[in-house]
């Protein structure tokens, strides 16, 4: 079976303007907009919502990080093949771990404010090779 997902994590190009949002909520700042330090631009989006909400996977891939991470807190990536990842940051909890396999829309961690964010909410970015893309392309609605 893992053939078989890894083949379908390749597809995610192919997903554009498909992917559920992470979690559900309003979008409080979006990709590029400047942090309050007016220096350095955002590479990922942030979701408010309650403490505890879940957090969905937007796409097939596999757990490549879940642990604490200094300034995201509880962070999971998943890697979906083809140099593309999803990044979901200040968790309250990971229910995944490294080497676990998820499908679209598998429940893989809960909304929280770790990692010294004053709002609950979920922190979302997508990578190819590594660079941040704009997110909102790539999510329904």
């Amino acid at each position: 079976s893992t053939r078989k997902e890894s083949s379908a994590a390749s597809d995610v190009y192919k997903r554009q303007g498909k992917l559920p949002l992470p979690t559900q909520g309003k979008i409080l700042y979006r990709f590029g907009s400047t942090q309050s330090n007016g220096q350095l631009k955002r590479n990922g989006i942030f979701i408010k919502n309650r403490m505890g909400a879940k957090v969905v996977s937007v796409h097939h891939g596999r757990v490549i990080f879940s642990d604490y991470l200094r300034g995201h807190g509880l962070l999971l990536i998943l890697d979906h093949g083809n140099g593309y990842m999803s990044l979901y940051g200040h968790n309250q909890t990971l229910q995944k771990e490294i080497g676990d396999w998820v499908g679209t829309g598998d429940t893989i961690a809960t909304v929280g404010n770790t990692g010294g964010r004053q709002q609950v909410g979920l922190y979302f970015e997508i990578r190819h090779q590594g660079r941040p893309q704009n997110p909102h392309p790539w999510l329904k609605g």
